[in-house]
């Protein structure tokens, strides 16, 4: 009677059972961990280049105009001053009466589109200062500075508009003067942006720093020249 040789399962069952856990713990638990590593990774460089790509523009006036304000003694500029006067039409002389003679309020509309077609000037409809004899109406604005002046007893109207030219327009961008609500507005989406390409360049650092052992010893050059020149030499 022939004899079949049975396999030694024995072996087999041992190997595939120490297989599986040890593919379990071992497949599964590296590939999560690139996981999490490749979706920080993915998503910090999304948000790096949206945040970047928000904030260009900002970032290139904001440094171009920190260079010309560091060097403002040094660029010279010859302001062009406009000056007039004339004398309202009668209809709108009788309208002066019908303001305020102490206060600030805005002028009427007939009143700045008489104004405006006298002085070419566009009339803002911010409040103009009133008393018994004059009304005034400053118009600051970037880059240079305007006003008119109305004498209520005669109806002349004088005015003054400077231009202090592109540079200065720029700088006056820089520092907020006189630009109104929506530049402001811009001006705080910017610096939300700007913390964001900040926040996600400094976490991309941390996480690529291993790999360039320069990445720290810069950054806090960085850091500490600025604040060493600050401490020692600013007084």
């Amino acid at each position: 009677m022939n004899e079949t040789a049975l396999p030694d399962t024995t072996t087999t069952m041992r190997v595939g059972a120490n297989a599986t856990p040890s593919g379990r713990s071992g497949g599964t638990a590296r590939p999560r961990r690139k996981l999490t590593r490749g979706f920080w990774l993915r998503h910090l460089h999304t948000w790096h280049w949206i945040s970047s790509a928000i904030s260009l523009v900002g970032l290139m006036l904001f440094v171009l105009t920190g260079f010309t304000l560091n060097h403002a003694a040094d660029i010279s500029s010859q302001p062009q001053v406009v000056e007039g006067s004339a004398n309202l039409p009668a209809e709108m002389r009788e309208s002066l009466s019908g303001l305020a003679t102490e206060g600030k309020a805005p002028l009427p509309g007939d009143l700045r589109t008489a104004l405006s077609s006298q002085t070419g000037m566009a009339i803002s409809d911010r409040p103009a200062e009133l008393s018994e004899d004059e009304i005034y109406l400053a118009m600051p604005r970037p880059g240079g500075d305007a006003w008119v002046a109305i004498d209520r007893a005669s109806g002349e109207v004088t005015w003054e508009m400077t231009d202090r030219g592109w540079i200065s327009y720029l700088n006056d961008l820089h520092k907020g003067r006189d630009t109104g609500k929506a530049w402001r507005l811009f001006i705080d989406v910017f610096v939300l942006s700007a913390m964001v390409f900040i926040g996600t360049g400094f976490v991309l650092l941390w996480l690529h720093g291993r790999n360039r052992p320069a990445t720290w010893p810069l950054t806090g050059l960085g850091f500490l020249v600025p604040f060493l020149l600050a401490l020692f030499f600013i007084h």
